[in-house]
């Protein structure tokens, strides 16, 4: 269910703009295009003014939803750093479509840096979309039954005005009202909820009634006087027309919402007039604050890109190049759908050849098909894909000129090009464009884009009598055979693409690694910086290996959740994609990306795939050049050495040749170990009894009389040691567990080894001031309280007499909402089941 849902919603979405279409051809069946295009151009400029500088004053007020959301999670912040990621988060969201989750990750990455953690941001787009909501209940609704819009004849409803929707609409404000007034949280299918105040709710109010009534008057100022049909009219119909955009997940409602507006509305003026005012609507209201957004975005890119924003939010660049290259194949493709300025034709042909028009007009189309497909591969940071977007909006600029003198086409193609290359270090990934994954979502908006421009091209020229002799029909004014040459090679570029997609080898699920695999992460562990990688060879994990077979992932999928412990081992120059390609199967299988104690060194990577980050703790390693038993400090662990030694105890390293005769003995000391200690094997980040596993590594022994009473077995890496378990006989002397990490850091440094890895100490390290982000603070909470449970503190105390250096290691994943059931699966995996997470 989940799957068929992932692609109903965007191809409901699909039959929606269909439906719309047919209903605009239908209220446009008496107007051409030229009569629109004309229309549109004849505006006043004081008209187009006033218009922008509502929609200037609308997205003021768009910005004060974030400035409420800060004051509702109990974070002051000023305006001046809320401002910029409001409107870029707004002027994409708008355009895009998905609130949540095309402005939701946007705020996650500027307010990320800005010191919220991923709850405190989740919190605030709920509290956004709530605001928004709001407003149409209270401002719709006020309208509706106050003043409800005529239906149109032929329109019908269950009931015979929308009043009565009105009625209900104000009645759901006034409990939203009254439950802020209440001050209690309440409970919402299991999940607790706490309302805003009342006076913050009535700040939301106010807010969001003021920004709906600001985007209608931005309509409502282009659109011709209409008589009686006045401003509180056009409101209700302007509701109407944007809560179907909403409902149809189109990207901006286009189409759905002029389909609205037309059916409404056009009754009042000529339908031309209408179809003019909405284009310049598109334009003053969407296009300039996304252009403006970009633009921001890109001035930060060249300005200064050492700022905490831009380094802290990477993945913006490529979101926002992915949206405007996008654009820009879309209007390459309404172009070939539409006439050419007969004056210019006029002029080209003066001096240029039939044949050169003809092809420009063709491939210029061609082009814009390719960059739809090519913004996917931008997302994806794909070097590829930024070559080629570039070459083709060169390309697309010269053809522009060529095929209609088409000046203001060319030039925004020449703006996107510019924004383009100068983010060229965000490309870098060297993967193909056809291992990328296309979802649902991307491929609707691909075939809506070439849709639109299909219909826009019948609509143009609708007024002539098609025939099979209209594809041989080549002449300076004939641009209806040009308009269908070029659709037709469009619709191929996408249609070819799609097939290539379509019969390429399916991917591989996870399988359980062979004999064969496990020997090649084997060889890489070997070499590897951290030997946390030896855990691979526990089998109880999927491994994924880079194209070249140098680098490779350990992971294991519990729920949704696909868990990378540690990250990618193997060489820098390999890792960086691999996490991409782990990123890509996973949306393959429906599933989310996590990974588990990735330092912080390597945060950047993890930022670029949308990550956001809970630290875990700290990670201890002792430099062994520096370790030794002299001096004050070590006097005790001095002590220790000296009595065990003295009660006949011996340490041993035996080679891992010699374990396999050691295994019965080895066995007896470890269930001894789980019999004393009650508990049992776990398992993904911590390693098990197992005799495949244990055979495969060296073993240092603790004997008495010749018998082993304790072992650990040995990790080496490429310049570091340690030990994965470690296990004693029942009545084993006081402070074994010391001697032996003494005696095998002395051993490592004998070997030349640089250092000594002690492990995790969980939760420690986290910060508890005010400012710091829930998470950490929750974390610091049950480390100093939380002894009853795990014994966080006395974990970290015995590892400090060490003396080691502690680096920090983090969660990263998705974050949000979904942050609890990560928690809770990986809280599994390493338990061995959620039932070793509360017991022993």
């Amino acid at each position: 269910m989940k799957k068929i849902a992932r692609y109903a919603v965007p191809f409901f979405g699909m039959a929606l703009f269909a439906a719309a279409m047919l209903a605009l051809r239908h209220e446009l069946r008496l107007y051409s295009y030229h009569q629109i295009a004309a229309e549109f151009r004849a505006l006043p400029y004081w008209k187009m003014l006033l218009a922008f500088a509502l929609t200037v004053l609308n997205y003021a007020v768009l910005t004060c939803y974030d400035l409420l959301a800060f004051r509702y999670i109990g974070r002051a912040q000023s305006y001046s750093k809320i401002a910029p990621a409001s409107f870029t988060a707004y002027a994409f969201s708008n355009n895009i479509g998905m609130a949540a989750l095309s402005g939701g990750s946007i705020r996650l990455r500027l307010y990320s840096a800005q010191g919220l953690s991923s709850l405190e941001i989740a919190r605030m787009i709920g509290f956004g979309i709530g605001t928004f909501w709001l407003g149409i209940l209270a401002l719709g609704g006020s309208v509706f039954f106050l003043h409800p819009p005529a239906l149109p004849p032929g329109f019908s409803l269950p009931f015979s005005s929308v009043r009565a929707l009105g009625f209900f609409m104000v009645a759901g404000t006034a409990l939203y009202l009254a439950l802020s007034a209440r001050g209690r949280p309440f409970l919402l299918r299991g999940v607790k909820l706490t309302l805003p105040g009342p006076r913050l709710a009535l700040q939301q109010l106010a807010v969001s009634a003021a920004d709906w009534a600001l985007a209608a008057g931005v309509l409502f100022a282009l659109l011709p006087s209409c008589g009686s049909f006045g401003y509180f009219d056009l409101l209700a119909v302007f509701m109407l027309a944007q809560v179907a955009g909403l409902v149809s997940q189109v990207p901006g409602g286009l189409g759905v919402f002029e389909t609205v507006i037309m059916v409404f509305a056009g009754r009042q003026a000529q339908p031309a007039q209408v179809m003019g005012a909405l284009l310049a609507y598109r334009a003053v209201y969407y296009l300039l604050p996304l252009l403006a957004a970009s633009v921001y975005l890109a001035v930060y890119e060249m300005s200064d890109r050492a700022r905490p924003l831009l380094r802290l939010a990477p993945g913006l660049i490529p979101q926002a190049m992915s949206v405007l290259v996008f654009t820009g194949g879309a209007v390459l493709l309404f172009s070939g759908a539409t006439p050419g300025v007969h004056e210019r034709l006029l002029l080209l042909g003066a001096f240029l050849p039939l044949p050169v028009l003809e092809a420009s007009h063709f491939f210029a189309s061609l082009g814009g098909a390719a960059l739809l497909v090519m913004a996917r591969g931008l997302q994806r940071r794909l070097d590829a894909a930024y070559h080629a977007a570039i070459a083709l909006l060169g390309a697309g600029i010269v053809l522009s000129l060529l095929k209609g003198l088409d000046f203001e086409e060319a030039l925004l193609l020449s703006g996107l090009a510019a924004a383009l290359y100068v983010s060229r270090r965000e490309f870098y990934r060297k993967a193909s464009l056809s291992a990328e994954s296309f979802t649902p979502g991307w491929i609707a908006a691909v075939l809506l884009a070439v849709g639109a421009s299909v219909w826009l091209g019948l609509f143009s020229f609708k007024h002539v009598e098609y025939s099979a002799s209209l594809w041989w029909q080549f002449a300076l004014a004939h641009n209806a055979p040009r308009f269908l040459r070029a659709s037709v090679g469009a619709s191929l570029v996408v249609l070819v693409f799609a097939l290539s997609r379509l019969f390429r080898a399916a991917r591989p699920g996870p399988a359980a690694p062979s004999a064969a695999v496990l020997g090649h992460a084997a060889a890489i562990a070997a070499g590897a910086g951290d030997t946390s990688a030896w855990l691979a060879l526990l089998g109880d994990k999927q491994l994924l290996f880079s194209e070249k077979g140098g680098a490779f992932l350990m992971y294991a999928v519990r729920g949704r959740s696909w868990v990378c412990l540690g990250g990618p081992v193997g060489p820098e120059s390999e890792r960086r994609e691999l996490l991409w390609r782990f990123a890509e199967l996973c949306d393959a299988g429906g599933g989310r990306p996590v990974f588990y104690e990735v330092p912080g060194a390597d945060l950047a990577a993890y930022a670029d795939l949308g990550m956001s980050f809970l630290n875990l703790g700290e990670e201890g390693r002792v430099r062994l050049a520096e370790f030794s038993l002299e001096g004050g400090q070590r006097k005790s662990l001095r002590q220790t050495v000296t009595r065990i030694e003295k009660e006949g105890f011996v340490f041993e390293v035996v080679a891992r040749e010699a374990v396999p005769a050691l295994l019965p003995e080895l066995k007896r000391i470890s269930d001894g170990w789980l019999a004393e200690k009650k508990t049992r094997e776990k398992g993904f980040s911590l390693g098990s009894f197992s005799e495949a596993y244990i055979r495969l590594f060296p073993c240092a022994l603790i004997k008495k009389d010749g018998v082993p009473l304790a072992f650990a077995n040995i990790w080496t890496g490429a310049d570091e040691v340690s030990v994965d378990l470690m296990r004693y006989l029942p009545g084993s002397p006081a402070g074994v567990m010391d001697y032996l990490f003494v005696k095998l850091m002395l051993w490592g440094k004998e070997k030349g080894y640089a250092g000594f890895n002690l492990g995790m100490a969980p939760l420690s390290g986290l910060q508890r001031h005010a400012l710091a982000p829930l998470g950490s603070r929750l974390g610091s909470f049950l480390y100093r309280h939380g002894e009853n449970f795990y014994n966080f503190q006395g974990l970290r105390s015995y590892k400090e007499k060490f003396s080691p250096d502690w680096e920090p290691r983090y969660l990263a994943s998705p974050g949000g909402l979904a942050l609890p059931g990560i928690l809770l699966d990986v809280t599994a995996l390493v338990s061995g089941g959620l039932k070793g997470a509360v017991s022993r």
